[in-house]
């Protein structure tokens, strides 16, 4: 069994874990190293679950063995044996480290293997984990990388190891332009990925960590109001970007983007992907753009398609993004700048800024 005290050395190390909780469960949260094999199906489980409110645990233990009994317990059994086979250092859970952890452990056992178990289960990891990221707020050792939109914020954060990328934890770019195409994880699911992360830099060192500059929401993820707080009062890097560089970048990591995730179903169906790519992320910012503003860019959208189709051009879509970045985008962040000046403690452009943070780490 693995106790209270080993909980950090699970998640510093990546310890292969496997989740033998229903598949409903496992959806709505787990561990970035974790895989599920079910002891029961989530129909099994609702059955044992009725079970045990109306008749008691011992009824429920009797269902859980008749339903899960000879050609399927034998094939979940192979699983775990798979399991244990490619990841010998492995560990289990449950809920809490209760009966279906004991039943799992007890029926590989019989099959000659000893697979350790996690006392208090996912509950138990999860407290843990929240609390260390509810530490960590509070020590507020962190940098803020401010910069205007388009400017290569993400770039930054990737080339300093010493950071956290929110964006590429949660799947998306944090904008109504944000979305990657693909799924965004569970909120519990981004919150222990952030965690851990968190924890390996601060068991490295103790410089600050440094986070890009975002709002409260990124895409359907939400970031914590304490971290929110902190991000507010701590200090800020700025980086610094030509509008030109800043246009050339949004169009090719949105626009060439879309556009190419869905070339292999042929030039029409992408062109027509990009073309509601931009008119539904300019839709949901409708109210904000006002509605003199929103049609000239959607009388835009539709000369730069046409444009694109005929020739091959991108150049109109550069004019859409350079109407959004100054009328829109780029007032707001001058706004949120200026409440934050007194915070900004250096600015450059991605290599000066890679520069400093260099220097600093070694005083």
């Amino acid at each position: 069994m693995l106790s209270n005290a080993d909980y950090r050395g699970v998640f510093l190390n990546d310890i292969p874990m496997m989740d033998v909780r229903a598949p409903v469960e496992f959806n709505k949260g787990a561990f970035p190293h974790a895989v599920n094999h079910p002891l029961m199906s989530d129909k099994e489980r609702e059955a044992v679950g009725t079970c045990y409110k109306e008749e008691g645990h011992e009824a429920a233990l009797a269902l859980g063995h008749r339903l899960v009994k000879g050609a399927v317990k034998d094939e979940r059994i192979r699983a775990w044996q798979l399991f244990h086979q490619q990841n010998p250092n492995g560990l289990l859970y449950c809920f809490r480290g209760g009966l279906r952890s004991q039943l799992t452990q007890q029926w590989l056992a019989e099959a000659g293997i000893n697979m350790p178990f996690v006392v208090g289960g996912y509950k138990v990891m999860r407290q843990f984990l929240l609390t260390q990221l509810h530490d960590r707020i509070a020590q507020g050792n962190i940098h803020v990388l401010s910069g205007a939109t388009g400017s290569g914020k993400t770039e930054v954060i990737q080339d300093w190891p010493q950071s956290i990328d929110f964006e590429g934890l949660a799947n998306h770019r944090g904008s109504a332009f944000g979305s990657t195409g693909s799924k965004q994880p569970s909120q519990i699911d981004f919150e222990n990925a952030w965690s851990i992360k968190w924890l390996k830099l601060s068991n490295q060192t103790d410089a600050p960590v440094l986070f890009e500059d975002e709002s409260r929401m990124i895409g359907r993820i939400a970031l914590l109001p304490e971290y929110l707080g902190l991000s507010k009062q701590a200090p800020t890097v700025l980086l610094n970007t030509p509008l030109n560089e800043r246009i050339e970048r949004i169009r090719k990591d949105y626009f060439v983007h879309a556009y190419q995730s869905q070339l292999s179903q042929g030039e029409e169906a992408a062109i027509t992907y990009l073309d509601e790519f931009i008119r539904s992320a300019l839709t949901r910012i409708k109210t904000r753009l006002g509605g003199e503003r929103y049609k000239n860019l959607i009388l835009l959208l539709d000369s730069a398609v046409l444009q694109l189709i005929n020739q091959g051009s991108w150049s109109k879509f550069d004019d859409i993004i350079d109407v959004l970045l100054s009328d829109y985008y780029d007032p707001m962040y001058e706004y949120q700048l200026a409440a934050k000046a007194q915070q900004t403690i250096f600015e450059g452009n991605h290599k000066e800024i890679l520069e400093w943070l260099a220097d600093k780490k070694k005083l």
